[in-house]
């Protein structure tokens, strides 16, 4: 039986993680993270079916000192998830990343301690399981198509740019090759914010509006062609939680860093 501690268990992704460990024969929710629930228990925070006290804490260290669990799963904000992964990590347990906002020098340090520490991280800027193919089919056109941009949309409220999907997704494609400008971006004439921020050797430009949840687009072109690959996640956690209770299953069959949920499947 995994023994998992779910960091950010009382807020959107990580209530319904939470309650999906708990339902789950091969995995067992011992406690979780919360800042404004400390003390309390999550069973009766969440109304989760079960008699037995899920143990909340405001930090990391307090529940490494009094509680037993192999797998941290977070999804909390960036400042805190650092902490939390790191702490984690030096203490010998496995890591599941679904927080957004680590930046690649922040995994690169991640990775250095997990393997310093013989242990595992997964990180994955979204766990939906059609965002994953997204991914593989972005990084087949790229093979072919040296014209791309990618366009980030998400509600207003979110704090941090571009979302973790597009910074995975741009790391990724920059792996396979980065676009080519017919026009620099010093050479624009005009604003040249308004062509976007340079993440990975590709354009990125972040849409923050009321009525969107999450999505992304990646748009490919070619002299009297294009092609669009676009995602939209709806308003439920639930395809979230499908990959990460893959990751949890797959977390043993790897040690260091893997980035993205595709790391641990088969095509």
């Amino acid at each position: 039986m995994k023994k998992v501690f779910v960091a950010g268990a009382t807020g959107w992704a990580g209530s319904e993680i939470s309650r999906s460990i708990l339902n789950n024969d091969e995995m067992i929710l011992t406690g979780g993270l919360s800042l404004s629930q400390d003390g309390k228990n999550l069973s009766e925070i969440l109304s989760l079916k079960s008699d037995n006290n899920i143990p909340l804490f405001k930090s990391i260290e307090d529940a490494i000192e009094n509680l037993e669990f192999d797998i941290l799963v977070d999804f909390t904000k960036p400042e805190i998830a650092k902490h939390n992964i790191h702490t984690a990590l030096k203490k010998g347990k496995k890591v599941i990343v679904g927080t957004s906002g680590l930046s690649d020098k922040d995994y690169e340090e991640i990775e250095r301690i997990a393997n310093e520490n013989n242990t595992s991280v997964l990180a994955a800027g979204n766990f939906a399981l059609t965002v994953v193919l997204l991914q593989k089919f972005a990084e087949m056109a790229a093979k072919y198509i040296p014209h791309y941009e990618i366009i980030d949309y998400a509600d207003a409220k979110k704090i941090d740019a571009p979302s973790g999907t597009v910074a995975e997704l741009a790391y990724r494609l920059s792996k396979v090759q980065k676009p080519k400008l017919s026009v620099a971006i010093d050479d624009t004439i005009g604003n040249k914010e308004t062509r976007g921020a340079t993440i990975n050797g590709i354009q990125v430009h972040a849409v923050r509006l009321p009525g969107h949840t999450l999505a992304v687009e990646t748009v490919f072109g070619l002299k009297g062609e294009k092609l669009i690959l676009r995602h939209d996640s709806g308003e439920s956690a639930e395809p979230y939680v499908k990959g990460v209770l893959l990751a949890i299953k797959n977390i043993d069959t790897f040690k260091g860093l893997r980035r993205g949920l595709d790391s641990i499947m088969e095509f």
